[in-house]
This record gives C-alpha cells, structure tokens and sequence, in this order.
C-alpha cells in the first residue's frame, strides 16, 4: 500500500472548494441522489479508483440500494436490474469516460436522449465529468481507499 502523496483540500483548497461547489450544484440539479451516485460508482469502476469505488458503494448502501444491484453493476448491460433511465445514464457514462475512444457516438446520444431533458443530458455530462475528475485527483495522489464513512444523518433516498 503507497502512502498518500499529497491531501488535495490542505494543499489546494481552492480546488478542493471549486470540487465542492460542483458537487452542490449536482446535488440540487434534479437528476436525484440514487442515480448521481450509481453513475459515479460506474465511472469510478471504469477508471479503477479505489476510494471512490469505496465512497460510492456505501453511500449507495445508504441510500437503500441492494447489495444485488451493486454487484451486478459491472455488467449492467446483461443484469435486468436497472430502468431504462439508469441504462441510458449508464451508457452515457461510459461514454462520456471513454470519450477518448469513440468521442460519444451519435448512436448513444439517440438510444440516451429520449430518458433525459437537454439540461437532465447537460447535468449528467457534467456529473460525469466530475466524477471523472475526482477520480484522475484521488488517483493521482494516491488516497487510501477503505477509510471513508458515509455522512451522519445521511438518509435513504424515498
């Protein structure tokens, strides 16, 4: 296990806030608490980042999801667990993480455009990119993954 080598919000806490100020934004935007953090244990997935993985998978856990749903969220494609609208956010996700290997085909913005409102698709890009930026943060400066606990009073999603 490496040490972490740097703590973001002690040495850039400008950055840190900035990453905050996003992750408000997405929280009141409307997209719903379960499926901002289905998407971002998804990306994290994708990118392999532990913490996040970690992060996500409990605050999910907290939010009433089951463990079935988590596990199966590796192959979500062959898994009939999820709606059509996680679906499309799923793809979207991968896409959007991916984008360097296909730039988001016009044939997943079609299968994702009719779940989704222009300003649904414009936040869920920028959720994505969040997370995706987190990720390439927590990654980079090698925060150890396990130690995270979901916030207190932190409420299941109804």
């Amino acid at each position: 296990m490496e040490t972490p080598r740097f703590v973001t919000p002690k040495i850039a806490p400008g950055l840190y806030a900035a990453m905050l100020g996003l992750e408000k934004y997405l929280h009141e935007c409307g997209l719903g608490e379960k499926l901002l953090t289905l998407i971002k244990l998804r990306a994290s997935q994708l990118n392999g980042c532990g913490f996040c993985i970690d992060m996500h998978w409990k605050d999910l856990r907290v939010l009433g999801e089951t463990e079935q749903r988590l596990y199966g969220l590796d192959a979500w494609e062959e898994s009939p667990y999820y709606t059509d609208r996680e679906r499309a956010a799923l793809v979207w996700t991968e896409a959007v993480t991916f984008v360097a290997e296909g730039h988001v085909p016009a044939s997943v913005y079609e299968a994702v455009k009719p779940h989704f409102s222009d300003k649904e698709l414009a936040d869920l890009t920028g959720a994505i990119a969040t997370i995706n930026a987190w990720n390439r943060l927590v990654i980079a400066s090698r925060t150890t993954p396990g130690t995270y606990q979901p916030p207190k009073g932190a409420q299941k999603e109804g």
